[in-house]
């Protein structure tokens, strides 16, 4: 059984390491989605207008912030533990104690999610600085960007324990995330994108995650927005599954 205590010690490192490049961490995480939100919301957005009877702004908003969250959860998933991994040996001296590799792969995901969560909210925090309008439904934000975060921090370990060299994180950057974030409805609807890619934007997680925020910010949050729920669950379910068996066989098999 995996137990809660290694977790909570993995997690105290973390927050060691933390406080230590807290503040280069935060600038690089609120600044990137804020900038697409000011290029895409604001630039385009004088152009466009209103989208579906919202201002592109505020679409983007909401958009955006799954992108924030997808950056800080595959990206710390794959190159934070490929480097302790493989260049560090952190991992080698943290199975010397006793944590098991699910308990590690729990904790890092763990952690990368709740950073997903928190700065995940920067893009829409702006957004209201310039205009959109607060709603109850925004402290739902979190959660979303957390479970969000989780799943693809596991994606980010799976990755990494697969790969050959810390160079072929080109290909997944490039041919996997990508077009990801591009097609999940956060710059435009997929409902106008070819019928083919609509459809193939079902089975992207990130697309769920967009349509989980838009309905938490705008209030219209429903029953068919389980369906979105359940594919991050499942998707992060799937993922802890094949980070935890991959780690091992490179941590210990």
């Amino acid at each position: 059984m995996m137990e809660f205590a290694p977790v909570r010690a993995v997690w105290r490192r973390e927050l060691a390491l933390y406080r230590r490049y807290w503040a280069s961490t935060s600038f690089a995480a609120m600044t990137e989605p804020t900038i697409y939100l000011l290029a895409f919301g604001y630039g385009f957005g004088s152009v466009v207008g209103a989208l579906y009877g919202y201002e592109y702004k505020d679409f983007v908003a909401t958009g955006v912030v799954a992108t924030a969250v997808l950056f800080i959860g595959a990206f710390g998933g794959m190159f934070n533990t490929f480097i302790r991994r493989t260049f560090q040996h952190t991992y080698d001296a943290m199975l010397a104690a006793p944590v098991d590799v699910r308990e590690l792969v729990t904790a890092e995901a763990s952690w990368l999610a709740v950073k997903a969560g928190v700065y995940g909210c920067a893009p829409m925090l702006v957004g209201v600085a310039f205009g959109l309008e607060p709603s109850w439904g925004m402290l739902l934000v979190p959660f979303i960007g957390f479970l969000t975060g989780l799943a693809f921090a596991l994606f980010g370990v799976w990755v990494s324990a697969i790969v050959p060299s810390i160079n072929t994180f080109d290909y997944v950057i490039t041919g996997a995330l990508t077009p990801m974030f591009m097609v999940a409805g956060t710059f435009f609807p997929v409902t106008q994108l070819p019928a083919w890619v609509a459809t193939a934007a079902q089975v992207n997680p990130l697309y769920h995650c967009v349509e989980l925020v838009r309905g938490a910010v705008f209030g219209r949050l429903g029953l068919d927005d389980l369906g979105h729920l359940g594919v991050l669950a499942g998707f992060a379910v799937l993922m802890w599954v094949l980070a935890v068996w991959k780690m091992r066989a490179r941590l210990i098999d």
